[in-house]
Order: structure tokens, then C-alpha cells, then sequence
């Protein structure tokens, strides 16, 4: 959420900004309710001082022993006045907040400016594109001929866009989480989490996924709950209504879960494969820094997604999103996306956020630098460390053989009871 104070102060840039998102924002209520705040806030000190004086001069009067009944009745009618404006500024302040709640962060001005992915810019690449001597084939096919993904069954089981895991198939899927938490917990200090897989309406606004992105989400019937999309929605409101010691920031955790999305909108779309999943598991990384190093923290994250993809020997790239590609929450993110073969063509498998202030003002997680000093919000970030099946997807698509095996990325088989490649049994 942005600081409604910015926005008053700065009306032009914030729909400036929100135009380079591709989105037409109007502010004329936001603008005419913050002038009737304003005006009764105004109204409200000036009756309170009227209240004090009043007070003060009525024990005054009773300590002298006059009469003050005309000045009690004067200071019922203060205080009956104060009731209603205060009731007034609930029902302005019940206005204002949901229209907050819908205006997307402001990009970094390090974003390149552009209305969609067409316009995102490439950072780096690692590696090169796998070659074959013969026709590559989709994950999917490769799976189900191992006998090691069952879409079929699962279909069966729950419904399109799931997938059932088998043998090496579970396996990979269970090594692949072990494997990027290790990287993340001994190698790069964050500290494990497992946090719950179902999330609260409170929760979820702190996010930013509510109230504005509720179609994708799947809620329990009967209950103000829902299923966690990511990790992130549970890790940003570990501090949820916290004052932070800001000595002991950056506090950074990882959590491996299921995540679930109803993917609306998205039918027609990356319909078969492991691609676009109603249910899959990923680990995700989470700080909270100083204002002042978060975009330092953001090139930290970043790093670390590529450092999985690096020891799997899969070919990837990072990307900078431009403003019409930004997540709602986003001020600046990296995407990075693996080559796959047989779509020819990039993939997304993490995204690492910098959401500034705008997540930390929702839920209100704060910091002081000292005990005596002001709280401050502070910088929350959060990337996939990484997508778990997509990452499976893309080792069966690069790593397949000729005779329809497919050998194990090295970095992996310690995971895998040292198995070295994947065959029909």
C-alpha cells in the first residue's frame, strides 16, 4: 500500500506511474475524501481544544463555587458533536482504505518502462541451449513413458492441471526441495521455516493478493481461510503488527510448500506438462532489510534462485520486468526463465521481488534503528528459490537421452541414492 500522505503530495506521479503499468488510475475520490478528512480532523481538534477549555473552566467554576450547569451542558453538547464527526471520519476513513488497498506499488526507476513481457529487458544468461541429435520431446511424454508422472490418474483423482509423481519421478521431486533448501540454509544463512499452508483473509491483504486478486485463490468453505498461492503470503506476516529491532535486520527465511492457484484466466494456456499446475511445490525466499539495503538485498536473492539453476547445469537467463509486466506488490523484479527445449523457448521459474515499504504499510511490520527512535516500515522481498516442478519439467526436457532415459543432473545424485539416470522399471 502506498503512503497516503505520497499520494496527496504527488498525485500526478502516481498516476504517471500507474499509466506505465497500463492502468488508468483516477484519483478524484481518493483526493475529495482526504479533503473531507482533513476538514473534519480539523473540526475534531478544534472541538477537543473548545472541550479542554471548557473542562478547565469548570473545575474552575466548582472550585470557586459557582454555578456551571450552563457550561456542563455547553461541554455535553462539545462532546455529543465530537461522537458524530469522529463517526463521520470512521465512515471517510472505511472509504479510503479500499481504495488504497487497489493501487498498485510504484516501479523502481531502475524499471525499464514498457505496456507488457515484450518490453522486459535481459540481464545476464548462464550456459548455453541443449542440443540433439534427435527429435526432443515434452516432459510430459518423457515422464509418462518412465512411468514416473501420471496425468491421467490424477485427472482422475482431482481434476485437470494436477499430476501425480512416481518412483524417481517422487523422488526427483523430494531431492530437488532438500537440495535448494541446503543451498539456502548452509551456504547462504537463511533460516528454515514451515509455515502454514492455509492463510487468513488479514494475511493475504498484507500480501497484496487481497482484495483484488481473489479469483486466483481457492478459499475454504465456511471459513474466512484460504490456501496459501506461495510461500510469501504466510513468510510476509510472520511480523505481521511488529516493531522490529532494526540492529538485527536483514531477517531472511526459507520455507518449501505446496502452493495452490486457480489459474483464472490462464485456460488455453501451458494446458498439459507440469507448466501451469492448480497444486505444486516451490521454495521461497524471504527478508526483511533496512530501507536503505534492500536493493542490494534484491541482487542478493537473485543470485542465490541462480546459483540452483547453475549447479543443475540448466540453461537460463535473468530478466529485468518491465512496468507493464510488474506484479501488483512489485517495485522492481528479476524473473528468471529456463530454455526448454520443446517449446523453444523461455520459461519462467522465479521471480525475486522488491516490494519496498508497500507490503510492510499493509501489514504493518516495522522497525526502529534505536529504542528511541520512530518506527519506520520496513523493506519486504520475496523470490522463488525455486518453482520445484518446473525445475523437473525442465531436467526431463534437457537431460533426455536418445533411448528415452534421462541422466540425473550431477549436483542432484546425492539427493537421489546416487542414481545417475532415470530408466523404465
Amino acid at each position: 500500500m502506498l503512503d497516503s500522505k505520497f499520494i496527496l503530495e504527488n498525485p500526478e506521479l502516481v498516476i504517471e506511474k500507474t499509466a506505465h503499468r497500463g492502468m488508468k488510475l483516477d484519483l478524484t475520490e481518493f483526493l475529495d475524501l482526504s479533503a473531507r478528512r482533513k476538514a473534519l480532523l480539523h473540526e475534531v481538534e478544534r472541538l477537543r481544544a473548545e472541550q479542554n477549555r471548557t473542562s478547565k473552566l469548570i473545575g474552575q467554576m466548582k472550585k470557586e463555587g459557582q454555578d456551571a450547569a450552563e457550561s456542563i451542558k455547553a461541554m455535553k453538547q462539545v462532546s455529543d458533536a465530537i461522537k458524530t464527526q469522529d463517526e463521520n471520519l470512521r465512515g471517510v476513513d472505511e472509504k479510503l482504505h479500499p481504495i488504497l488497498l487497489n493501487i498498485p506499488n510504484l516501479a523502481h526507476e531502475s524499471v525499464p518502462v514498457g505496456l507488457s513481457e515484450k518490453d522486459n529487458q535481459e540481464v545476464r544468461t548462464f550456459g548455453t541451449k541443449p542440443e540433439f541429435d534427435f527429435p526432443a520431446r515434452p516432459h510430459w511424454e518423457i515422464g509418462s513413458d518412465l512411468d514416473i508422472l501420471d496425468f491421467e490418474r490424477a485427472s482422475k483423482i482431482a481434476g485437470p492441471r494436477f499430476a501425480v509423481y512416481l518412483g524417481a519421478g517422487a523422488l526427483m521431486e523430494r531431492a530437488l526441495i532438500n537440495f535448494m533448501l541446503d543451498i539456502h540454509t548452509r551456504e547462504r544463512g537463511y533460516r528454515e521455516v514451515i509455515p502454514p499452508f492455509i492463510a487468513n483473509e488479514a494475511s493475504l491483504t498484507g500480501t497484496g493478493n487481497l482484495p483484488k486478486f481473489e479469483e486466483d485463490l481457492f478459499k475454504l468453505r465456511g471459513y474466512s481461510w484460504y490456501l496459501i498461492p506461495t510461500a510469501e503470503v504466510p513468510l510476509t506476516n510472520f511480523y505481521r503488527d511488529e516493531i522490529l529491532d532494526g540492529s538485527l535486520l536483514p531477517r531472511r527465511f526459507v520455507a518449501y510448500t505446496p502452493c495452490f492457484r486457480s489459474e483464472a484466466g490462464s485456460y488455453g494456456k501451458d494446458i498439459r506438462g507440469l507448466v501451469r499446475q492448480h497444486q505444486f511445490n516451490k521454495v521461497e525466499m524471504m527478508s526483511f532489510v533496512l530501507p536503505e539495503n534492500s536493493y542490494q538485498e534484491l541482487e542478493f536473492m537473485t543470485q542465490n534462485a541462480e546459483t540452483v539453476l547453475q549447479r543443475l547445469g540448466l540453461h537460463h537467463r535473468v530478466v529485468s520486468l518491465s512496468t507493464g509486466d510488474l506484479g501488483f506488490a512489485g517495485a522492481k523484479t528479476y524473473d528468471l526463465e529456463l530454455w526448454m527445449p520443446n517449446r523453444n523457448a523461455w520459461l519462467e521459474i522465479s521471480s525475486c521481488t522488491n516490494c519496498e515499504s508497500f507490503q510492510a504499510r499493509r501489514a504493518n511490520i516495522r522497525f526502529k534503528r534505536d529504542p528511541k527512535a520512530k518506527p519506520e516500515f520496513v523493506h519486504t522481498l520475496n523470490g522463488s528459490g525455486v518453482a520445484v516442478g518446473r525445475t523437473v519439467s525442465a531436467i526431463l526436457e534437457c537431460y533426455q537421452q536418445a533411448d528415452g532415459t534421462v541422466v540425473v543432473p550431477k549436483a542432484l545424485r546425492p539427493y537421489m541414492n546416487d542414481m545417475e539416470r532415470i530408466t523404465l522399471t
